[in-house]
């Protein structure tokens, strides 16, 4: 670190309580935001039902991995502490108390305002104990036909062991009696996770939850039986896992044999309704090997996260309004007019925003005119997340089977995306694609492409570089840049990014690129130590995560300096602002809403030392994982136009005062109160309409 700057970190002492947040906390009040928002009375009531759906998935992720981490951590009696200094056993402590809060909001908010509201726009989810003679009927009728058949209860006796709960399933818990033996027993019966959900009434107006109906007809799974109680229940077990990579003969093999024992890790969460049966809660917890602290209660239907079905139901007069991405500036075109993307990149670099701006006829048609062209030599891609029905991945083996050198990066290690990486991954090597697993020790969560030409005046790389997953279906509601560009420094560097990851070669300096693991986080130092050492020093940065103290504590550095310092962290966030003598001139705010903020875009103001601006965009947060454990990178944006759109994007971020969330000096995060009425993602469907009307980019506006 420069000397001038030591002055700062060596001046007032702040212990690391005061210094950092906790991470895992951190995240909770991000699902605390995610929340909220199904606490809008004039939200659409089908996109409340998204979000309290949103929430409950996040909720079982953040068990399966974080929660289960620190069980692991806490069991093998680690002494780590985390950086603000709290043990596992202590940050679990603090989850179970948040998490029960979180709890007992989304329990209000689903049974005193979303359900009622659904059921006043027709869509009623119903009770069994509700329903007349007729409904009943219907519902024996749609038992017998399409759910007894697939049911299989397991009972616990001396003959048969406690049975197998697998994570996330959704169960009933049964206590049955022999009216003539007078022995009583308990049995699982699991509820079919391949049916929908809640079964559907024959008005399309009602829905019944499928565990009430399996509940409702229990004597014909226990024929001659008592059933003295039943009770739906729900585990989650630890979802992660730690690839040995080294003693992997076949990385493909080793995944799927991983992802087979996924199903078999230890549990961490029970979750059960209010009144459940005591002695069947023992049983469980001494079988599942939790405790009492591990039980968590609702008054709410158990797997919330079922609403998303509810919310395919085709009625847009319950949804947002539609949107329809439009084309970027530099990719207009005339009604009925081709557009050659390979001419229109030459031209200039071309910056899209989505879902604003479309990423099929930008990325897509990009890779798809790629696989076509017959000048195009060889396409090679990176894939960490994609869709089940990918045209890009359909594109990469068109250009195989055209005879084009095709590579794909598929990383098979994507958390919760393993299965359909691995299925993809097998489908391009049997179409003649050369695909390669990752490197060793690192995930690879760039978002790169690389297309090389031979154009008329010789050989040309033309290059993709995004903040988000090459997968249109996200790309519809994941808020993400993308940019397209012939710079022979960068199309030189992607290629030797490439080498790197498919050949055997260690990484060498970039000409342009920021990449992980390597020089992204000493650049990124750097960049804010410069901001320290000229006058009016400015940074801006939006992420999904800041965690990395190191970046952090350049952070408080350059404030003390004098920096002015904005942050729109989405999700993480453990640097805490505004704390006098540390960071009384960082501000932090997180922005939710309909579409999910996931680019980043790093902005300083004296970039190079000489009062020129620097933007770069790409694929890292600012956490250990990205920085150390992925390869990851962060293209400079020097055209001025393209500098102007990332500037346009930071300011109505940073403007916002319906989506927006602060952070304060005590951890704590305020809703920002709606003065002016700007809501970011509403200002960002405008000016792309205005910029598709005009054809081109017209420049950004300022807010008044």
């Amino acid at each position: 670190m420069a000397a001038h700057l030591e002055s700062f970190i060596e001046g007032p002492s702040f212990a690391d309580d005061t210094r950092y947040l906790n991470r895992e906390l951190s995240w909770l009040d991000f699902n605390a935001r995610v929340l909220s928002l199904a606490d809008v009375p004039t939200t659409p009531v089908l996109e409340r039902a998204r979000f309290l759906g949103h929430f409950a998935q996040n909720l079982d992720e953040f068990f399966q991995v974080r929660v289960a981490g620190l069980d692991d951590q806490a069991a093998a009696g680690l002494g780590a502490v985390s950086p603000e200094g709290q043990t596992p056993a202590e940050q679990l402590t603090a989850i179970r108390d948040r998490v029960e809060e979180l709890i007992a909001h989304q329990d209000r908010i689903f049974l005193d305002e979303v359900a009622p509201a659904l059921a006043g726009s027709g869509i009623q989810l119903s009770d069994w104990d509700t329903l007349d003679d007729d409904d009943r009927a219907y519902l024996v009728e749609v038992f017998e036909r399409q759910v007894f058949p697939v049911l299989t209860p397991l009972s616990v006796d001396p003959g048969h062991p406690f049975p197998y709960i697998s994570d996330l399933s959704l169960n009933l818990g049964v206590m049955v009696r022999d009216p003539t033996t007078d022995v009583r027993r308990f049995a699982r019966v699991k509820v079919p996770d391949l049916l929908p959900r809640f079964v559907v009434m024959p008005d399309g107006e009602r829905y019944v939850p499928l565990e009430q109906v399996i509940a409702a007809h229990l004597e014909v799974l226990f024929p001659g039986m008592r059933i003295e109680a039943h009770h739906p229940f729900r585990v989650t077990r630890n979802a992660d896992f730690t690839l040995e990579e080294a003693e992997a003969d076949d990385l493909l093999e080793a995944v799927e044999l991983e992802l087979r024992r996924r199903r078999f890790g230890r549990a961490v969460r029970l979750e059960v309704m209010s009144g459940f049966d005591e002695e069947i809660l023992d049983l469980l917890l001494a079988e599942l090997a939790l405790g009492r602290e591990d039980v968590f209660v609702t008054r709410a239907p158990l797997d919330l996260g079922g609403l998303m079905s509810v919310y395919g139901l085709a009625r847009p007069d319950l949804k947002y309004e539609s949107w329809r991405a439009v084309s970027p500036p530099g990719l207009v075109a005339p009604e009925g007019d081709a557009i050659d993307i390979f001419e229109r990149i030459r031209a200039r670099d071309i910056l899209a925003h989505h879902p604003y701006e479309s990423f099929t006829s930008t990325v897509t048609a990009f890779i798809r005119a790629a696989a076509a062209d017959p000048k195009v030599l060889a396409i090679k891609q990176t894939l960490y997340r994609t869709s089940a029905d990918s045209p890009i991945v359909q594109s990469l083996i068109s250009a195989v089977e055209a005879g084009k050198q095709v590579a794909a990066l598929v990383e098979i290690k994507a958390r919760f995306d393993e299965k359909a990486n691995v299925a993809w991954a097998r489908a391009l090597e049997e179409a003649g694609v050369h695909v390669v697993y990752g490197l060793m020790g690192l995930k690879t969560h760039s978002k790169t492409a690389l297309v090389v030409r031979q154009d008329d005046d010789g050989i040309r790389r033309y290059c993709h570089i995004g903040t988000g997953n090459y997968n249109e279906r996200t790309a519809r509601s994941y808020e993400d840049i993308g940019v397209l560009t012939c710079d022979p420094q960068v199309g030189a560097d992607l290629t030797q990014l490439f080498n790197y990851l498919t050949g055997y070669a260690r990484q060498e300096r970039f000409r342009r690129l920021l990449v992980a693991p390597g020089s992204m986080r000493p650049r990124l130092i750097s960049l804010i130590e410069n901001e320290a050492s000229v006058g009016g020093g400015r940074i801006v940065m939006k992420m999904n995560h800041l965690v990395d103290v190191a970046v952090i504590d350049a952070l408080y550095a350059a404030s003390q300096a004098g920096v002015e310092i904005d942050l729109v962290v989405r999700t993480t966030c453990c640097l805490r602002p505004g704390i006098p003598g540390l960071s009384e001139n960082i501000r932090v705010r997180s922005l939710v809403g309909r579409f999910l903020e996931h680019s980043r875009i790093y902005h300083f103001a004296n970039g190079n030392g000489r009062a020129k601006p620097a933007y770069y965009v790409g694929s890292a947060d600012l956490m250990p994982r990205n920085l150390d454990r992925r390869v990851e990178a962060l293209l400079p944006i020097d055209d001025p136009a393209l500098q102007a759109r990332l500037h346009e994007i930071l300011s109505v971020n940073l403007a916002d005062d319906e989506l927006a969330w602060v952070l304060s000096s005590t951890g704590s995060w305020q809703k920002v109160p709606t003065e002016i009425g700007v809501n970011t993602q509403s200002v960002l469907q405008q000016r792309a309409r205005d910029r598709r009307k005009a054809g081109a980019a017209d420049g950004p506006r300022r807010l008044h």
